[in-house]
């Protein structure tokens, strides 16, 4: 399985721009920018993408991890802050810190801990990060 996404970039770092498309078509010709990436301007960036992507990859693997302990979530709510930082070479992604709060009808919070830290190390895209990942988590009742 693959999929794709491209992007076309015009012009210098700080006053160039680019859009940003998927394969699927959910993100067409999306702008992103030297503002919208490390100031405020409206659009899209590279690490807001990479955050919704673990964000929903880390939730889905969550998901499967219950699923094998027999338990059904009845909501997982995720959020991904991803943190880019200037370093001696340039930017790197430095950390990403995963939210978790989840509704899981029938989990003791011995099995909910267990369950999310498998899946925030078991979610491809933590695997592809070469970063530090937090997750702080919530089981609500």
């Amino acid at each position: 399985m693959k999929r794709s996404a491209s992007a076309v970039w015009q012009g210098g770092l700080k006053t160039g721009k680019g859009t940003i498309s998927t394969e699927s078509g959910v993100l067409s010709a999306t702008p992103y920018s030297f503002g919208t990436r490390f100031e405020n301007a409206k659009g899209t960036n590279p690490e807001e993408l990479i955050g919704a992507a673990h964000a929903g990859c880390f939730a889905m693997a969550l998901s499967l991890v219950l699923g094998e302990a027999g338990l059904t979530p009845e909501r997982l709510d995720t959020s991904a802050a991803v943190t880019i930082d200037k370093v001696a070479d340039g930017f790197a992604i430095t950390s990403v810190h995963l939210t978790l709060r989840a509704k899981i009808p029938g989990a003791t919070r011995e099995a909910f801990e267990r369950a999310a830290e498998a899946a925030k190390a078991g979610c491809p895209v933590s695997k592809v990060l070469n970063t530090t990942i937090t997750l702080d988590k919530t089981l609500v009742a």
